[in-house]
């Protein structure tokens, strides 16, 4: 192993450019040669790679987003385009390739390990929803910028006398829903892993006035159903006659410098890529468990199912009454 190269597939997420830096920076010390390939799987196929430096991540591991990009390419699913990028690699003298993203991202990997090729991953995603490990990169800071949003939200809430229904990413987990709502106080969290009555939401915001409150603040996950969080601020307006208001925080949770507990897992995490790599393991990913590193096949990682703890779902029904 000389060279080695590395790519962000999938959504951009808060430290990225941390495990870039730390991929790099390890590969320098264990005297390989390390190659940046630009917009993911399409510049892959393109050949658009470039040699990095120690000085070339320098000062990016507080930056959001990703240096490297990212191109959609729905072409990869193909043999013929996965052969094409192999054939680059090859090319290029590139012996093992380290690949930051998501579930998408981790099956065109698997792809090209099942063709040959030495490839690794790396869990960067803010919606938490990686089988194979506990954590996924990203995903502390989506929820820290998440809660930031419900305390100003809960604000107005109260000086207003309204209900609010915010409705955070995941995709189709509820993992930012779950931590956010807890975290911030909601009298309701709406996830798709667990059964949810809308009348038992009103209820609760009704028992929520009688006893004094003036405001509630509801947290649904945008994989519940599309465009579910208008939906329930419309259902929930009319059957209780309060002002509600929908509020839905998008993109802005993808954004943003990395929380320091982000950034310590994509050193940790970008380093231990490297190390596999240079051991002569492959077709795993990096992943976290119990506190510790450890690395799962690809095969699981895209054939099992992400699960939530649904304890800290009825923990946060209970601290809500």
């Amino acid at each position: 192993m000389k060279k080695i190269a590395v790519l962000t597939g999938g959504g951009d997420a808060p430290g990225m450019n941390a495990v870039i830096r730390a991929v790099v920076r390890r590969g320098i010390f264990k005297g390989l040669e390390v190659y940046g390939i630009h917009h993911g799987f399409k510049g892959l196929i393109d050949g658009d790679f470039v040699k990095m430096s120690k000085g070339s991540v320098g000062d990016i591991i507080h930056r959001g987003g990703t240096i490297l990009q990212y191109a959609h390419f729905e072409n990869f699913k193909t043999v013929d385009a996965q052969k094409q990028a192999i054939a680059q690699l090859i090319n290029a003298g590139i012996d093992g390739l380290i690949v930051i993203g998501g579930n998408g991202s981790f099956k065109g990997a698997e792809k090209l390990n099942t063709l040959g090729f030495p490839t690794v991953g790396i869990p960067v995603t803010v919606n938490n929803d990686i089988a194979g490990t506990e954590y996924s990169i990203g995903f502390d800071t989506a929820v820290n910028t998440a809660v930031a949003a419900i305390d100003k939200i809960r604000d107005t809430a109260s000086s207003h006398d309204r209900t609010y229904v915010i409705e955070v990413m995941g995709r189709h987990a509820g993992d930012i829903a779950l931590w956010s709502g807890m975290c911030s106080g909601a009298e309701s969290i709406i996830i798709p892993e667990a059964d949810h009555k809308v009348e038992d939401v009103i209820d609760r915001i009704k028992q929520g006035y009688k006893r004094g409150k003036t405001h509630s603040i509801i947290v649904v996950a945008e994989g519940v159903g599309k465009g579910i969080g208008r939906e329930l601020g419309k259902v929930i307006q009319e059957k209780t006659g309060f002002d509600t208001k929908v509020t839905i925080l998008g993109h802005i949770q993808r954004g943003g410098s990395p929380s320091a507990y982000d950034r310590m897992m994509s050193s940790q995490m970008g380093a231990k890529a490297v190390d596999i790599l240079v051991e002569g393991s492959k077709d795993v990913m990096v992943g976290l468990k119990n506190g510790k590193l450890i690395h799962t096949p690809f095969e699981e990682v895209v054939k099992d199912k992400h699960t939530l703890d649904l304890s800290i779902h009825q923990l946060a029904r209970s601290l809500s009454i």
